[in-house]
């Protein structure tokens, strides 16, 4: 819940005054504390984008009396890989290698420096590539998809596929269409990776928003976030021998460094030969890189005030899919399902679009996104996925078709009236997408 920083009226005064004679903490003081309990307790959620795909465990809704799956539209991204870009690999080597070279490095500096080598070993060349564990995301997804909603994928019906361009998606799709045909071989398959899609499977740079994102309002607030929360003493500390000599190396750029290849490790394969290194970084510094993190993604994707939120509308196009394809396939007898495979830096941009669990609420500042609860660790790990799962009563075709969205494969709620708990009207959730097509930002 959004901390409330003023008492709009009397009537909201005393109810928080017997709230608190009743002996109970505001929520927003509870909230404000969730993400830097959670993180402490799980400090893989600090990797955000780089978390690794939580398999969900929470129960479906049953569908009203009736009703059953026939449609799936589905917009995911792909499984773990490594870390793109070589400089990923070679700046903390080089800086690591130097200073055990010269003697510089305590015993755990050591031991870090081993981990970065492996990481450099396996990846380099990888860069960016899907590993094991994402082929393995996908294959579960596609699982789970067709055992919740067997009817989808029953008997001879089809599955269209796409891409971007990019080969971790292409294999992350491909991982899936497999088991698909594994549980169904009479599925038909139509799968596609092209440049003609990609105005809509990744239109982030080609968007007449993507200049807008970056305003100065925006660069400037996040420069200055970034001083404030980019320092990391104990890392330092914990890694070099020699005080002076640690002076000599960049404080911030080494930290990130470090907390990259941290957050990576938990998706590779050498996440079973290393333990994880959070205990060199004290607890605020963790925080504090997964606070860098949330900003960047926020001020980017997110519904930023200081650029109206522009990342936001580099979806457009994909609603516009979404929405027309759905047109068309619930027209269908037996259609099957729709699914596209991209980035996260699309997924979390159409979640804020379309205000899935209030994450598309503008937040007050960068300083209150963890008071008020933008915990995107929750919405794109690795092989993050939206899913408008579609029903109908097939004895009664008069009924209206109903949908629910799922978000990572959790039951997720829209912005609009709901028929009954996660279900809503086809045509109320068409209404709201064309509502969002029509919304536009100063240009």
């Amino acid at each position: 819940m959004i901390r409330q920083t003023v008492v709009k009226s009397n009537l909201f005064l005393h109810v928080a005054l017997l709230t608190l004679a009743c002996g109970f903490l505001p929520l927003e003081e509870v909230d404000a504390q969730r993400p830097r309990e959670e993180i402490k307790a799980n400090p893989n959620l600090c990797a955000n984008n780089y978390r690794d795909y939580p398999v969900p465990t929470a129960k479906l809704t049953p569908a009203p009396k009736g009703y059953e799956p026939f449609y799936i539209s589905h917009y995911g991204r792909h499984g773990s890989r490594w870390q793109i870009g070589k400089n990923a690999f070679n700046k903390p080597y080089y800086t690591l290698n130097r200073a055990d070279s010269l003697g510089k490095l305590t015993a755990r500096g050591k031991e870090v420096f081993t981990l970065v080598k492996a990481m450099r070993q396996q990846g380099m060349s990888r860069e960016g590539e899907l590993t094991q564990l994402g082929a393995e995301q996908h294959r579960g997804i596609a699982k789970r998809m067709f055992e919740r909603f067997p009817q989808v994928f029953a008997g001879e019906t089809h599955v269209d596929a796409r891409s971007t361009v990019v080969i971790r998606c292409i294999l992350s799709m491909e991982n899936e269409l497999l088991q698909l045909a594994a549980l169904n071989p009479k599925i038909s398959f139509t799968s596609d990776a092209s440049y003609h899609d990609m105005y809509y499977m990744n239109d982030n740079d080609t968007s007449p928003y993507a200049p807008m994102i970056r305003t100065t309002a925006a660069e400037d607030s996040l420069e200055a976030f970034y001083k404030r929360h980019g320092n990391a003493p104990h890392l330092m500390k914990t890694i070099f021998n020699d005080a002076n000599y640690a002076k000599s190396v960049n404080e911030r750029s080494l930290a990130r460094q470090l907390f990259s290849t941290a957050i990576a490790l938990q998706n590779t394969e050498l996440r079973h030969q290393f333990k994880p290194v959070w205990d060199i970084f004290a607890a605020d510094e963790l925080y504090d890189q997964w606070l860098l993190t949330t900003a960047y993604w926020y001020t980017y994707a997110g519904p930023n005030k200081l650029n109206d939120g522009a990342g936001m509308y580099t979806q457009l196009n994909l609603v516009k899919n979404i929405l027309e394809t759905a047109d068309s396939c619930v027209a269908l007898p037996h259609p099957g399902a729709t699914l596209r495979f991209a980035h996260e830096s699309d997924v979390l941009p159409l979640v804020c679009l379309l205000n899935l669990n209030g994450y598309g609420n503008p937040r007050s500042s960068l300083e209150n996104l963890d008071d008020e609860d933008w915990d995107v660790y929750n919405v794109f790990p690795m092989a993050c996925n939206v899913q408008f799962v579609f029903f109908k009563n097939p004895k009664n075709t008069s009924k209206d078709v109903l949908v629910k969205v799922l978000l990572n494969e959790n039951e997720a709620k829209l912005p609009i009236k709901a028929y009954t708990g996660p279900y809503y009207k086809w045509k109320d959730v068409r209404a709201y997408l064309i509502k969002i097509l029509g919304k536009r930002i100063k240009q």
